[in-house]
């Protein structure tokens, strides 16, 4: 699934905050896949993590100002493992699995007093007997059993609606339930107790998932070059049905010295990734287990039940969810339509995606050593991928049967050239310098189809199979160059003092003509003050810093001209409109200003050490696209305007408690509290909309405050307390957009620990997030469809709360009255939702505030467990030149968090709306891992 690489806040309003990723020095793409509500990944997961010799964050601008306009959100530099000079070849391999199992207190606990329905909601004419629509009868249909006049009247459950606002469970009571409508079902067409299912968790619902790994690289090397060969292997089996991932991985570098002055080098890394029935968040006319297990599940429904009915007969979508013509009539004949929702299975084996993707990431360059101080550099890369997803909604589905395909090739070329200078001017001066130009070419090209009107023949998908004429094709074009020149300079005098300086030009054809070209400037100066400082044998190590750089961001494609958009022709006559948002043809780069400071140290032999840093960005001219009235002919118009601070302090502090020749103990402490402001917007407006999210929800940035306020309805206050009305309920506030959270934390600290005893090495990681909030859709749409306990057990009286007040029931909402001092007392009825009686969720009484919960959380990320067998036990095998074997355990144990029935961490896919906003939120998986590894 897809991950935010977000480096010291958010900071521009609508444009990517994701790190650029660089992979042995070529920008590798990072772009998230999403699409119609499916979560494809980002594409920086196609990397191989076996291949990886080392990671290299670059936070701060002044180390990321020569990456041009995409280093403006930091760099993620990865640099992989190379071939080395040896005897012979060297030969290793590693094979590893992994399970999972879900983390329970990531998936809802449900009420089971009451099952499916929807209050004294009517069941219509077409059933044989009207439905009475009383409390009394317990909210049942009343119905002639498949349409058998012999027959006498019996209950049936209110199986068209997906709540369970319906009857209480009564043993006693013999109803026709979904599954009598169910051909083939052991029930079908017979009644059965009022129960709750015996299988009715998601629990029951999840499959084993299980991951294996193979990896083998084969390395060579002598005077004369280099060579690396590696394979690997993914097959990961997810836990829903029908999900799965597979990955084929090829590595190759090379270099050869053609001379004691020129080498050439060359790297191609292969990489086939293809995918089936990946998560689903968003509802996009077909909805996700997880919608359903959390907003719209009674309990009365049987998964295991489910899956044998499917089994049973994959052509006919037995769902829990009939439509009301699936009822008794027509003697006997039933016809099967689905209300709401399929069948759990029928959504993952008849409707779901799949998607694949090739990729080719390559260059070859050349070195030539000029002279002992200068050397030349030239080198040509390519990032290139295929890919294509296809999405699948089988006749008998409740939404319209369809067939979408898409098809995207992406590339991107660099050419670089790169003279670097080092030499030493005097004893105790050297000079380093850097004189280089880079030219980048994006392409992008993609085709999207679908039928119209559902498909002629079930199960075959085909975009011919069309019920109506296809619509034309969505072709999309994008082409971008940018032009770079750059240089830097590092003045090193003794190894004390350190002055850097760099400068980048930039020229993009994203940008107008008169504004298409800007600078970026870095400076930096290091002071080592332990080098004057050596007659203290405490300090071990002491450097202070300080460094200024701007960088950027240039627009997106095709943001500075407004052009026609060509829609399906119409008897051979072309069809083009406009499109809806409108372009500016006077667009500047965005501009992000940044300084930093800080203090490095360790004493006692670097047994103690720490690390401080202050930081401090401030971006400018935002492209951003502001929403305008329609009567113009558009939604929204792009402009420069507004402005976004982030500043903090960040912490590390390294110690080794213990340190003997066979035992060590080594910890690790980071620490930090980002800050981030919204200081302006576009013609001095209070707030813009980032999102605008399921159940009028909007995540917004607004003036004053920091980036990422929740906006939706509150309640009414005084004194601090709710205010309840005189009948008894809450007074919400007038404003349906007022602001009810914000997703920045106060703080993120982590602690990491590794023990090591002679050959064994244990690791344990803990990672914590401090404030932060988010609003679950989930709680608020479950909450309104009567699924948590929060909606059921009993009250003060110790009766049930959906009892009728004449039988004890109801509830006190806690607050106070108009004057802000007197405690309510008024009991209100919670009965019949179809009545007005219910108030739990923003649809019927609370507002959205209630299901904004503080984000923060403990984790116990991982674990890890390692033995590496003797040299003595190695060399007698006569095989093998190492022998390593790992346990590893993650998202082992979330100590604490205040979200209830989901992990804070799962939001939507990435990207800038999908954090603080819970839809259909998966569960965390606790995953353990066995990995052997050989060298030969």
């Amino acid at each position: 699934g897809s991950t935010n690489a977000i480096l010291r806040g958010f900071k521009s309003l609508t444009q990517t905050n994701q790190a650029l990723f660089v992979v042995d020095g070529i920008p590798y793409d990072n772009t998230n896949q999403s699409r119609n509500g499916y979560d494809l990944g980002n594409a920086a997961s196609d990397i191989n993590p076996d291949d990886i010799e080392s990671v290299s964050v670059l936070k701060g601008a002044g180390a990321s100002a020569l990456y041009g306009s995409r280093g403006a959100n930091g760099v993620i530099l990865i640099t992989t493992k190379k071939g080395h000079r040896q005897k012979g070849l060297g030969v290793s391999a590693s094979f590893g699995v992994t399970v999972g199992t879900p983390d329970k207190s990531t998936l809802p606990t449900y009420q089971t007093m009451y099952g499916e329905g929807y209050g004294s909601a009517s069941a219509g004419s077409s059933l044989e007997s009207p439905a009475t629509g009383s409390a009394a009868d317990g909210f049942f249909y009343y119905g002639k059993a498949l349409g058998d006049p012999t027959q006498t009247t019996h209950l049936i459950a209110q199986t068209n609606f997906d709540a369970a606002t319906g009857p209480a469970y009564d043993p006693s009571l013999q109803v026709f339930n979904w599954d009598a409508f169910a051909p083939g079902d052991p029930n079908y067409g017979k009644t059965t107790a009022w129960k709750p299912a015996a299988h009715h968790n998601p629990t029951d619902f999840f499959v084993t998932p299980v991951t294996t790994n193979t990896n083998i690289m084969v390395d060579g090397g002598s005077d004369k070059g280099t060579f690396k060969i590696a394979y690997s292997r993914a097959d990961n089996k997810d836990y829903m049905p029908n999900s799965s991932n597979t990955k084929n991985l090829l590595d190759m570098n090379a270099t050869y010295n053609i001379n004691d002055k020129v080498s050439v080098f060359g790297t191609l890394n292969y990489s086939d990734n293809s995918g089936i029935g990946r998560y689903l968040y968003s509802y996009t006319g077909t909805t996700s287990p997880m919608t359903d297990f959390r907003q719209w599940w009674p309990t009365n429904v049987d998964i295991k039940a489910q899956k044998a009915d499917y089994f049973r007969n994959t052509a006919i979508n037995n769902t829990w969810n009939w439509q009301p013509n699936a009822y008794g009539v027509n003697a006997g004949n039933l016809v099967q339509a689905p209300a709401y929702h399929d069948n759990l299975y029928w959504d993952r084996y008849q409707n779901f995606e799949t998607d694949s993707r090739t990729r080719y990431l390559g260059f070859a360059g050349l070195n030539y050593k000029i002279t002992p101080y200068l050397n030349f550099m030239g080198r040509v890369s390519m990032d290139y991928y295929d890919q294509s997803y296809e999405r699948k909604n089988n006749v008998g589905s409740q939404t319209v049967s369809f067939y979408e395909k898409y098809l995207e090739t992406y590339h991107e070329t660099n050419y670089d050239l790169l003279l670097n200078f080092d030499k030493n001017l005097t004893s105790d001066l050297n000079l380093k310098a850097l004189l280089g130009t880079n030219v980048r070419q994006d392409y992008l090209s993609s085709t999207d189809a679908s039928t119209s009107g559902g498909l002629v023949v079930p199960g075959l998908y085909a975009l011919s199979n069309s019920f109506k004429t296809a619509p034309a094709p969505t072709e999309v074009l994008d082409r971008k160059e940018v032009d770079g020149i750059f240089a830097g300079a590092t003045l090193g005098w003794r190894e004390l003092i350190t002055l850097d300086g760099t400068i980048r030009r930039d020229k993009s054809s994203t940008l107008p003509d008169n504004n298409n070209t800007y600078y970026y400037p870095s400076v930096s100066a290091n002071f080592i003050f332990s080098k004057l400082l050596s007659q203290m044998s405490w300090l071990s190590y002491g450097k202070v810093w300080a460094n200024y750089a701007e960088v950027g961001n240039d627009a997106d494609f095709y943001q500075t001209s407004t052009t026609f958009l060509a829609g399906t022709s119409f008897s051979g006559v072309p069809n083009y409109g406009f499109q809806s948002q409108h372009n500016n043809p006077d667009l500047k780069p965005e501009r992000n200003k940044a300084y930093e400071g800080g203090l490095e140290a360790s004493f006692l032999n670097s047994r103690l050490g720490f690390t401080a840093v202050y930081y401090h960005s401030k971006q400018i001219n935002q492209i951003t696209p502001i929403s305008v009235s329609t009567a113009t002919g558009y939604n929204t118009y792009v402009v420069n305007a507004g402005a976004v601070q982030n500043s903090g302090v960040e912490l590390s502090v390294n110690l080794t408690p213990v340190k003997t020749r066979d035992f060590s103990w080594t910890m690790t402490v980071n620490w930090t509290d980002p800050k981030n402001k919204v200081l302006a917007l576009y013609n001095g407006q209070p707030s813009l909309a980032i999102a605008k999210l399921q159940n009028s929800i909007q995540l917004v940035g607004e003036v004053g405050k920091p980036y990422g306020i929740i906006r939706g309805t509150d309640y009414v206050y005084a004194n601090g307390k709710r205010v309840i009305t005189d009948d008894g309920y809450y007074k919400l506030a007038s404003n349906s957009l007022s602001d009810i959270g914000s997703i920045q934390p106060k703080w993120y600290g982590g602690i990491n620990n590794t023990v090591t005893y002679k050959n064994w090495a244990l690791g344990f990681l803990v990672d914590v997030k401090k404030g932060g909030q988010l609003y679950s859709l989930d709680m608020d749409y479950g909450s309104s469809s009567g699924l948590y306990p929060r909606t059921a057990g009993y009250n003060d009286k110790g009766q049930p709360v959906r009892a009728p007040l004449s039988q004890g029931g109801g509830i006190v909402l806690k607050g106070v009255l108009s004057d802000g001092k007197t405690p309510n007392t008024t009991r209100i009825d919670e009965s019949d939702i179809n009545t007005g009686n219910y108030t739990f969720s923003s649809a019927y009484g609370e507002a959205d505030k209630e299901f904004v919960y503080d984000a923060g959380y403990v984790k116990l990320r991982e674990v890890t467990l390692n033995y590496t067998f003797p040299q003595s036990f190695v060399d007698k095998q006569k095989v093998f030149k190492g022998i390593d074997v790992s346990l590893a355990g993650r998202n082992l144990w979330i100590i604490h968090k205040n979200v209830p029935y989901a992990d804070p961490e799962q939001g939507q896919a990435s990207g800038n709306a999908s954090i603080g906003f819970q839809n259909g939120a998966y569960p965390t998986m606790r995953t353990f891992a066995a990995i052997v590894k050989f060298k030969f």
